[in-house]
């Protein structure tokens, strides 16, 4: 095959430190965006964005020749830069220092979507740690309860 074809959709959670709720309604919508350029800027497409004031939920669309890790590095850097640069701010804003990530085939996005799009809906019920359980255990992550915590 001459040519390499790549089709990678993910799935990507992560909260902010000690999970403060840091996302508030004055900059969500300028932080969610400023998070898709990066993604865009690495030749990704973010296909949803959203969360709760002490999570995040991504569905993208990765290139093959960035790791996950490294867009994660550079999401969560370059966004918590951007936001501590708010003049209007007042906290210091940090990221976790981990994230799950799961795979999603063409056929569940919008599933995903949607379950992105429907977060407060969620939380009405659930705190973030036991949605992140139940995503784990969804897709059978081995994991200890102590190193969702941080």
């Amino acid at each position: 095959m001459a040519h390499s074809y790549v089709m990678l959709v993910v799935h990507i959670v992560f909260s902010t430190k000690g999970r403060v709720p840091f996302i508030g309604a004055a900059h969500r919508d300028r932080l969610y965006d400023y998070m898709g350029g990066i993604i865009r800027n690495e030749r990704g497409i973010l296909l949803e964005i959203g969360g709760m004031p002490d999570h995040v939920h991504l569905l993208a669309r990765l290139r093959a020749s960035v790791s996950l890790s490294e867009m994660l590095r550079l999401i969560k850097g370059r966004s918590s830069h951007w936001m501590n640069g708010l003049p209007d701010l007042g906290y210091r804003f940090e990221w976790q220092d981990g994230y799950a990530a799961f795979s999603v085939s063409e056929s569940r996005i919008e599933a995903v979507r949607k379950y992105i799009q429907t977060q407060e809906q969620h939380h009405a019920r659930r705190t973030f740690q036991e949605e992140l359980v139940t995503l784990l255990r969804k897709h059978r992550m081995e994991f200890d309860e102590r190193d969702l915590l941080d």
